[in-house]
């Protein structure tokens, strides 16, 4: 089955952001209610996950832990970013697959050592293209998605969180 060419969603949201056609800034709204123990059901637009520890961490294994749903974040952003910029440049890619790996030490998030992060310490992963483009070609093209993948560049710059506590009713 021949690939749909992402070019030309690219180069309209290009046009539609540089003459104010587009809403924008876009506000993502996700929600997620604890359903126990460690299993929380979150909701985002017309979608549900669930996500729970493992049994190991006395969960009860019926979804990704957090952490694994930021890799998913992560790997799926990198696949569409590159399939977008690959596509808009003319690059040939016949398939993506991304694999990741992410280091914890448990000290940080178990409250045992504060000078060790409680998420990861370390993100590594390996991006598997099925393309005839060159080296050169490859290496630019993720260069560009590096620089443009919008779950890359909420982890590598410091995003402003604020959260606020409010009392359920």
């Amino acid at each position: 089955m021949k690939q749909k060419s992402f070019a030309d969603l690219h180069k309209r949201t290009q046009v539609a952001l540089q003459d104010g056609s587009a809403t924008n800034p876009l506000t993502v709204t996700v929600t997620s209610e604890n359903q126990g123990g460690f299993c929380s059901k979150i909701s985002m637009r017309s979608h549900t996950i669930t996500s729970d520890q493992p049994y190991g961490f006395e969960g009860t294994n019926q979804g990704p832990k957090p952490s694994e749903l930021l890799l998913a974040a992560l790997a799926a952003c990198q696949e569409v970013t590159w399939r977008l910029y690959a596509d808009s440049l003319g690059i040939p890619i016949n398939g993506i697959s991304i694999e990741l790996r992410g280091t914890q030490d448990l000290r940080g998030f178990m409250g045992v050592d504060d000078a060790v992060p409680a998420g990861f310490i370390k993100i590594e992963g390996d991006v598997m293209i099925d393309s005839p483009a060159t080296a050169e070609q490859l290496a630019m093209l993720q260069k560009t998605v590096d620089a443009h993948c919008p779950v890359l560049d909420d982890l590598i710059r410091s995003v402003p969180v604020d959260l606020h506590l409010k009392l359920a009713k």
